[in-house]
């Protein structure tokens, strides 16, 4: 398997799963400041251009919670998904949840901070979206209340998607008033096999002085 990606973006989440597998892979890094996403070559594994890209074989698989979900089927003995049925169906509530609840508003505030040129950034839409989090936030807060995991006792696919998340709300000061989402974030990211924070890696891609 090949993996391209790419720093600080969500290829963190695709890298997470991988490594709790313990499955040997390739990691390829594509660099997007370079506009290397944009050229014809990666356009045909992935025609939105974005990271990170899962290649398996002959299947060619973008979009992170995608990866995780498709990595937990090919290795169920590793158990990133449970055996029972309904458990798993919690498994897909709550990687929907975060995909659309949780992770639509932090992108919205990134793009408003320093992705769009100044002229198009809109300041009142990171109010927006951070209000937006909050809420939906305050759903998973109280989930969480006497859980270590979003479901069930081990780790699982679920929190290699949401775990990412909490880090990069944590960047945008989001997770104020949420101690179960913190300790939960910290306690995800005290396990060996996690990815870097999203600091350590835009701070690993940042040009020297």
């Amino acid at each position: 398997m090949k993996l391209y990606g790419f720093g600080p973006t969500r290829t963190l989440r695709a890298l997470w799963g991988l490594k709790e597998l313990g499955v040997p892979f390739d990691y390829i890094e594509v660099d997007i400041l370079g506009g290397e996403t944009q050229t014809p070559e990666f356009l045909k594994l992935n025609p939105a251009g974005k990271l990170p890209v899962l290649v398996d074989g002959d299947n060619v698989l973008p979009e992170s919670a995608a990866i995780i979900l498709y990595l937990a089927e090919k290795f169920p003995e590793k158990r990133l998904l449970p055996d029972d049925l309904d458990q798993r169906a919690q498994v897909y509530r709550w990687i929907l949840f975060a995909m659309t609840e949780l992770e639509q508003p932090l992108w919205r505030i990134t793009k408003h901070s320093f992705l769009y040129p100044e002229e198009k950034r809109l300041p009142q839409d990171i109010v927006l979206a951070g209000g937006d989090f909050r809420r939906m936030a305050a759903v998973l807060e109280a989930h969480m209340e006497g859980r270590d995991f979003i479901v069930g006792d081990r780790m699982g696919a679920a929190d290699c998607v949401t775990a990412y998340l909490m880090d990069w709300a944590n960047e945008q000061g989001l997770l104020d008033g949420f101690p179960r989402l913190q300790r939960y974030l910290e306690r995800m990211y005290a396990r060996p096999l996690a990815p870097q924070r999203i600091a350590d890696a835009f701070a690993s891609v940042q040009p020297a002085a």
